[in-house]
């Protein structure tokens, strides 16, 4: 049958066949803390505040102005102002934390976040109810369906130790019961593999006081160790309802670890930038007393001539030298998430050549990327990654199991060694027949 187009040229698309492999979330936080429904809301307000059920979940927020709308924040301060004893004064107190720590991030450069809730901020949380449910999706249970989160901060932590006091001092927290509960954050970011801890000391600590409090958590030669940051001082900032109060940096931070993220890259390390939104801090620090805190890991926040108030440091708590360094962390991190989430296309595919090559070409091409962006270091690409997916690992054995195997080499920006890890898919077809 003669062709039904008119003399001309025509374009026929069609699909190269080849994989691409797109970068992972790098710049989403997830912030735990104490919020409660107030009886100042604005009912027609739009958005709409969050019902407590909602607020017990993570929600994804996209502005300040999201935040404050959707968790009471004007009408919390008004509460506050208007509230006649110390018990009530005390608990709407300690939903502040979790509003300048969403603030704090967003002032700082940060886009994007999720929030979940703890709706009763009169009551201490335990361990297991700040571990949550994953079938109510309710505390850190709540954000293993959230993938895209990489940075997990509880900035009402040491608020959660104790419960309200009617007294007029504000309790103390509970040094032992903080550490427990922080342990329960670092042991989600390890189990996850793609987030880590932004963890706060307790509240008016001195520089000994906290290198021996760092001390108290895991041992820095641990796996927990390498997805584990500790911030120290404390930040005293304007406050959103206009009082000024001392708060954990925590959310402060993660703004400035997006901040970094989008103008310079991940492979940057998130430090000698300035903390916005801050207008000091609880105390300041020598340069021998940076140094011996330093070593154990702790970051520390610094005040300098002409330079304000900077974060000036940039490490994990691991002492081992292949996690020593935050930002190397974060990016073997990003690199496996986002290998590991663009190949799950091979799931299900025949096990054999064709799959390898197409493996190795998505992965070479993804890695290439990153080097000319500056986040590997050598002269060419083989010296900056090696990527091996042949017959050489994946085996009879593997292939009779339903695996394919993807082993990838990178050498991160600081020293040139390279970190190892290894990108597994199951194909779901075996060699073996029964």
């Amino acid at each position: 049958m003669p062709s039904q187009n008119p003399p001309g040229v025509f374009v026929n698309e069609r699909s190269s066949g080849v994989r691409v492999i797109m970068g992972a979330s790098t710049s989403v936080p997830a912030f735990l803390g104490y919020t409660k429904a107030s009886v100042n809301d604005a009912r027609d307000a739009v958005p709409k505040p969050f019902t407590e059920a909602e607020r017990a979940v993570p929600q994804k927020i996209g502005s300040w102005q999201e935040f404050a709308a959707r968790y009471s924040t004007a009408g919390i301060a008004k509460d506050l102002a208007d509230a006649t004893d110390t018990a009530t004064t005390h608990t709407l107190q300690r939903c502040l934390p979790l509003a300048e720590a969403v603030h704090g991030f967003f002032a700082n450069g940060g886009s994007t976040c999720y929030v979940v809730g703890f709706t009763s901020p009169q009551n201490a949380v335990s361990p297991q109810d700040l571990k949550g449910d994953t079938d109510t999706r309710t505390g850190l249970a709540g954000l293993e369906s959230v993938p895209e989160v990489t940075m997990v901060a509880v900035p009402s932590l040491w608020d959660m130790t104790t419960d309200a006091s009617a007294k007029k001092e504000v309790p103390a927290p509970d040094y032992a019961a903080g550490a427990s509960r922080m342990a329960e954050v670092v042991k989600h970011c390890t189990e996850q593999r793609n987030r880590l801890a932004i963890l706060d000391p307790p509240p008016a600590l001195s520089p000994a006081q906290a290198g021996a409090f760092a001390d108290t958590l895991a041992s820095p030669d641990s796996d927990e160790a390498a997805f584990t940051t500790l911030y120290y001082p404390w930040i005293t900032v304007p406050g959103v309802d206009a009082v000024e109060r001392t708060v954990p940096p925590c959310g402060h931070v993660a703004g400035v670890w997006a901040r970094t993220d989008a103008e310079r890259g991940l492979h940057k390390a998130p430090a000698n930038q300035a903390l916005r939104g801050a207008l000091k801090i609880d105390t300041a620090l020598t340069d021998d007393q940076h140094g011996e805190l330093n070593a154990k890991g702790v970051n520390c926040l610094r005040v300098f001539p002409d330079r304000g108030l900077l974060v000036w440091g940039a490490r994990t708590r691991s002492t081992t030298r292949d996690w020593k360094y935050l930002n190397v962390r974060r990016l073997v991190s990003y690199l496996s998430d986002s290998v590991h989430q663009s190949t799950s296309w091979a799931v299900f595919e025949p096990n054999d050549d064709r799959l390898w090559a197409t493996l190795r070409h998505s992965v070479t091409s993804f890695l290439t990327d990153q080097w000319r962006q500056g986040a590997l270091v050598g002269r060419t690409p083989d010296e900056a990654f090696y990527v091996i997916c042949d017959d050489t690992n994946n085996t009879s054995k593997t292939k009779e199991d339903g695996k394919v195997v993807c082993d990838i080499g990178v050498a991160p920006v600081r020293p040139a060694e390279f970190v190892h890890f290894t990108i597994t898919q199951l194909t779901g077809q075996g060699d073996k027949t029964t």
